[in-house]
């Protein structure tokens, strides 16, 4: 009889409760919230020809101009963040990442000129971030009284973004990254160990009660931080988190309460902007395998696309460390890195120019990535059947600096004249030779094998195709005479084709060429305007 009634109370608690938070409508389709039905998912051709998508990886954590995941370190004592908050802004027991919200105002923010521009530049499709692991929701969120409309610049983000790709015929993407505010802001609860703070809690322990007579009066903040949980095991060592990113090793599980906010948010941000792309900071699925709600934001994604396009899926969303299965639900993105093979399916790498947020420290030490690096970036992705996902970091008051439109020019530039090596393209029989890809390259975790290994030279060359056409990518000038040779092509070679009779240079002239049992040999005009990756036509 007690069984019986705690079955009933908890019945009622729990029919309160959805109530209070009711779940937002799944749309219905053809696609179901699992693995199985997922598994129907076929890629676009539209993304499969798009190549290169730029990216605004852009929100209150760029307002320090201190670079990423300024809102955890902040919180930790001794780290440079730390130091630099406590400089800048205050202890965070009394100024916590709330206030530095309220600091960003966006005021020179002008998406217009910004997602033209990177059209000019490139860009098949464009990107903005949604929220990120800060928590703070860029659009009039139903769901999270932390937006960017009720505090910060008080401004829908990403309906101006949306505007201005869809002005621009763009592809609109939105990155979600807020899964992992839960465990990402337990360093909001700590407190200093040392000094005249030591013990005093930092403000990811204040409640709504707190706020009054504050700037914040009437807001949650644990509704921001999450924190209405213990904490997870070594919550204390901010390396930690990255062996608990799959809610594992100590990790405290994610309430049914934070997965259904999750679940809402994401959904109403899908109906009230009709994406194209969704990005997930997550592996496989957000808040998987602990919660099913990413399986059912990933149907309701497809079966709403489906809906848009009179029954045909136009929609690309994407995780990190998939597995094969997996990989035939969505597309795979790898962070900051390549895989050293030609993918089967087409997948995506995400780099910035920078820092994914704005760091003031990269420019002043004039650490941004050139347009020539971007470039073979690019160029090495495409002949994997990759597409580059590019973040051009965002000031807080979302501009960008004057270095930052220097390499989009100088990519703009480099497009004008070699673009149709990269779009619509398809890999060739190997995707290049030369030094690096001879040398093995692993990806270690979501990606980061960017940039490893010694420089790409002249001998360093990719492949792309387009019909008939082989594009054959030397990415450096040579750094003595002005020959290069592609092996690839020898006449001894298992990919040599006696119809190969006519070579160009995009954008220029070859002074000569000739195929050889050597390979192909392209002696360069003497031209000291050429600028690398330079692209070789051969048909």
């Amino acid at each position: 009889m007690k069984m019986r009634g705690f079955i009933v109370f908890v019945c009622i608690v729990l029919t309160i409760s959805c109530k209070d938070n009711p779940k937002e409508k799944m749309q219905t389709g053809g696609f179901e919230p699992n693995w199985n039905s997922l598994k129907q998912y076929e890629i676009p051709e539209w993304f499969r020809d798009a190549k290169f998508g730029i990216w605004a990886h852009w929100g209150p954590q760029c307002q320090p101009e201190a670079g990423d995941w300024y809102a955890r370190h902040m919180y930790s004592e001794g780290h440079w963040q730390n130091k630099f908050h406590l400089e800048h802004y205050g202890h965070p027991s009394e100024f916590g990442f709330k206030d530095v919200i309220n600091e960003w105002k966006a005021e020179k923010w002008d998406p217009e000129e910004l997602v033209a521009l990177y059209k000019r530049a490139g860009a098949k499709y464009f990107f903005a971030m949604g929220n990120h692991h800060d928590n703070l929701d860029m659009w009039d969120s139903k769901h999270q009284e932390w937006n960017s409309v009720a505090v910060g610049p008080k401004k829908d983000i990403l309906a101006g973004w949306a505007q201005a790709a869809r002005n621009n015929d763009l592809p609109f993407g939105v990155s979600i990254h807020s899964a992992h505010a839960w465990r990402w802001y337990e360093s909001s609860k700590l407190t200093d160990k040392e000094g005249e703070y030591a013990g005093v809690p930092y403000d990811g322990n204040l409640t709504k009660a707190d706020g009054k007579g504050k700037w914040w009066e009437g807001l949650d903040p644990q509704n921001l931080y999450a924190q209405n949980h213990p904490l997870s095991k070594n919550s204390e060592d901010l390396s930690s988190i990255h062996n608990q990113w799959d809610w594992e090793n100590g990790a405290t599980v994610p309430s049914e309460e934070y997965a259904l906010n999750f679940y809402n948010r994401t959904v109403d941000m899908i109906n009230q902007f009709k994406p194209d792309l969704i990005y997930f900071d997550d592996t496989g699925l957000p808040l998987w395998p602990v919660s099913n709600v990413g399986l059912e934001v990933a149907a309701h994604f497809y079966n709403t696309n489906m809906q848009q396009n009179n029954g045909k899926l136009e929609a690309v969303l994407f995780g990190k460390i998939l597995t094969d299965d997996q990989k035939e639900c969505m597309v795979w993105d790898v962070e900051r890195g390549a895989p050293d093979t030609i993918q089967e399916k087409p997948w995506q790498s995400c780099t910035c120019i920078g820092g994914w947020h704005y760091d003031r420290g990269l420019y002043d030490r004039d650490e941004y990535k050139s347009a020539k690096t971007v470039m073979q970036i690019l160029v090495d992705i495409v002949s994997k059947n990759g597409n580059l996902l590019l973040n051009v970091p965002v000031r807080g008051d979302g501009s960008i600096d004057e270095k930052e439109l220097k390499i989009v020019e100088n990519i703009t530039k480099w497009m004008d004249i070699n673009s149709e090596s990269i779009f619509e393209t398809r890999p060739w029989q190997v995707y290049g030779e030369g030094p690096k890809a001879e040398n093995a390259n692993p990806i270690n975790a979501q990606g980061f094998n960017e940039n490893k290994g010694a420089p790409y030279t002249s001998a360093d060359i990719r492949f792309t195709t387009k019909g008939d056409v082989l594009y054959a990518v030397v990415m450096e000038l040579p750094e003595q005479g002005q020959r290069v040779v592609v092996k690839s092509l020898s006449k001894t070679s298992q990919y040599y084709k006696e119809s190969y009779d006519e070579v160009e240079m995009l954008g220029g002239e070859v002074a000569s060429y000739e195929f050889g049992n050597e390979g192909l040999t392209i002696t360069l005009p003497d031209n000291k305007d050429l600028v690398a990756p330079v692209v070789f036509k051969i048909q």
